[in-house]
């Protein structure tokens, strides 16, 4: 429903682009506003959506990265390439900059926005090379007492026969296993699609936010699809199961604060998601920094372990 709504709402904004070339008349005036009129009015029907219209959301290409968010809510990015041991995978994206003056290390997943960055970012799949840069970069943060703010958009981590020879699950187990035990304050932020484990490698945090349209899952819905039914095609039917929405995670405990989005999705008005986001990572740094670091780590611990708790088993009866 969702992708027939946009549809007609870029119809639209393509007629209202036209009109700005035309002599500034009252016939024209007249056009322009019933036309932003009648995208507002469509823009309504997103008040309600379904899992599978979020998941298309999350995936949207014109959606806000990585590399935007950096660049609307940190100073003096520098970036660090490179995980000493291997080669550099481009798909993850780390390094340092200051928020609100506060030297922080930030890394994110990097999918790209066009067809060539696409491939040379691998569609935001890393390698087991981009999750030992991660881990590098976050052992430096520790080292220099920063705060880690990860970034997660990934459809998951690469499952290529390269990857699985050089270490692909180690990569990522090593990952989880020291994040859990990091002695700064880590905060994840969901941006887009977060699935399996090349979403956790970098998650494992004090504090987990989403935005609104976000989707984190242990697999996307056309893997689940064919495991549980062997037809990839009841994706929609699968996004509906899997609980994968902000919403549901926010009430089983996984995710700790969603951030809102404009009606149609983030990048209908990036600014004010940056905006949201900046004020939510503000307030959730200045609480981390209270603590030290080795409540930093225990609290982590904790979260982790006791994850999902919230969930309400269905009863046994009648099974």
């Amino acid at each position: 429903m969702l992708k027939e709504i946009e549809a007609k709402i870029s119809e639209l904004e393509a007629q209202l682009r036209e009109l700005d070339g035309e002599p500034q008349e009252a016939v024209t005036e007249f056009r322009r506003n019933q036309l932003r009129r009648d995208i507002r009015e469509l823009l309504k029907e997103c008040r309600h959506l379904t899992p599978a219209d979020r998941v298309y959301l999350a995936r949207h290409a014109g959606r806000p990265g990585t590399k935007n968010f950096i660049d609307a809510l940190f100073e003096d990015f520098f970036e660090l390439r490179g995980d000493r041991q291997g080669k550099e995978d481009a798909s993850i994206l780390c390094g340092i900059a200051r928020f609100h003056g506060q030297p922080v290390t930030v890394i994110g997943h990097r999918k790209g926005t066009s067809l060539e960055e696409n491939l040379r970012y691998n569609f935001g799949m890393p390698g087991p090379e981009g999750y030992r840069k991660a881990l590098r970069v976050m052992r430096q943060a520790e080292k220099f007492d920063r705060p880690v703010i990860t970034f997660i958009d990934t459809p998951g981590a690469y499952p290529g026969l390269e990857a699985e020879a050089h270490g692909q699950g180690e990569a990522i187990a090593r990952n989880l296993a020291e994040m859990s035990a990091l002695k700064v304050p880590v905060i994840s932020v969901v941006t887009g699609e977060g699935n399996s484990g090349g979403a956790l490698a970098i998650g494992v945090a004090n504090t987990v936010m989403m935005l609104e349209n976000a989707v984190y899952s242990i697999l996307s819905p056309e893997g689940f699809a064919s495991i549980l039914w062997k037809d990839a095609s009841r994706s929609n039917e699968a996004c509906d199961l899997m609980k994968l929405t902000a919403q549901d995670l926010k009430q089983y405990g996984v995710v700790d604060e969603i951030i809102p989005e404009p009606l149609g999705g983030a990048h209908r008005n990036p600014s004010a998601v940056y905006q949201a986001l900046d004020t939510a990572l503000d307030a959730a740094l200045t609480h981390l920094r209270r603590q030290n670091g080795a409540a930093l780590a225990a609290h982590r611990y904790r979260k982790f372990r006791t994850m999902g708790s919230a969930f309400q088993m269905l009863p046994k009866e009648g099974f």
